[in-house]
């Protein structure tokens, strides 16, 4: 008879560990009413927040506690709650799985099931189970943009020198960003040497990346004089285009020229006929032109 290792006695009447299968999802944030405007907080936006309304079952639970999306939160925590009961889920975080709907969606429950200033504690595979769709109540974000993280803190924190020094290092990572009211989550950016139109379309990849081969084609890509189509990128099921600007023009100056491209976009975007052999190039040159998002 063969005899048994050691590890195979060890591990008798030790339950096995359910292993949890991670999927992905590349349209997270599909049927929400601003998906493009999730996206860009997530990928695109250094600062900002915007309140969310839970369901009505969730309520009941739980209680009215206000809930707040942010772009991050500090130390890049999946989630926190305050010890008045108020609530902060964090868009970009380091821990994630392949659907990141479900990702937020368990961070929010945790934080709910945690008492108020405790430690909210959030798995990095959260496994089946319910999505940002099924416990909010949908409509347009209303965001609040900040120059710095100070939306973090309760009033007088910031007097423990140890709490304003980690501010001042996560206030330092944020470049100046402005959101357009030209184009629904279009956002202005200024990086090192040089500064940014970038736009996440609401429309189909292939709908999308037609419309902009058509604009190619008729030579009205860019936002204007002395810009730069830069190319775009994919982000979770839509295209996000950017242009390169001058870095001395303000972010008030780009209004016009990206309302006037976004009516060019959507009169392209109506065009029915297959691209002819021109706008086919232009395709093919496009998705050359992909970036990758740092």
């Amino acid at each position: 008879m063969r005899k048994r290792r050691k590890s195979e006695r060890a591990s008798e009447g030790t339950p096995k560990r359910e292993k949890v299968r991670d999927i992905f999802v590349p349209r997270p944030f599909e049927g929400l009413a601003d998906e493009p405007e999730w996206i860009a907080l997530r990928e695109l936006v250094p600062a900002a927040s915007a309140p969310l309304r839970l369901t009505s079952e969730l309520v009941e639970e739980y209680g009215d506690r206000p809930v707040t999306l942010a772009t991050v939160l500090p130390m890049a925590a999946a989630a926190m709650t305050k010890a008045d009961g108020r609530v902060f889920v964090g868009l970009q975080r380091h821990q994630q799985s392949g659907d990141v709907s479900r990702d937020l969606a368990e961070a929010l429950l945790c934080a709910l099931r945690t008492e108020p200033g405790g430690q909210v504690t959030v798995p990095p595979l959260p496994g089946p189970g319910p999505r940002l769709q099924d416990i909010l109540v949908d409509g347009p974000l209303e965001i609040t943009m900040h120059d710095g993280f100070e939306f973090w803190l309760d009033p007088g924190a910031t007097d423990d020198p140890t709490v304003q020094a980690s501010l001042e290092r996560a206030n330092a990572a944020v470049y100046p960003t402005v959101r357009l009211g030209a184009a629904r989550a279009a956002y202005w950016c200024q990086v090192p040497d040089k500064a940014h139109v970038r736009w996440v379309l609401p429309d189909d990849e292939d709908a999308a990346l037609d419309a902009l081969s058509r604009l190619s084609v008729a030579g009205t890509l860019t936002l204007g004089e002395h810009t730069r189509f830069a190319g775009m990128f994919r982000a979770h099921g839509r295209l996000v285009p950017v242009w390169d600007l001058p870095e001395e023009t303000p972010a008030t100056e780009w209004e016009a020229p990206v309302a006037a491209f976004a009516d060019r976009y959507a009169e392209a975007l109506k065009e029915s006929e297959p691209l002819d052999a021109a706008g086919r190039r232009a395709r093919h040159g496009l998705v050359g032109r992909q970036l990758t998002l740092r």
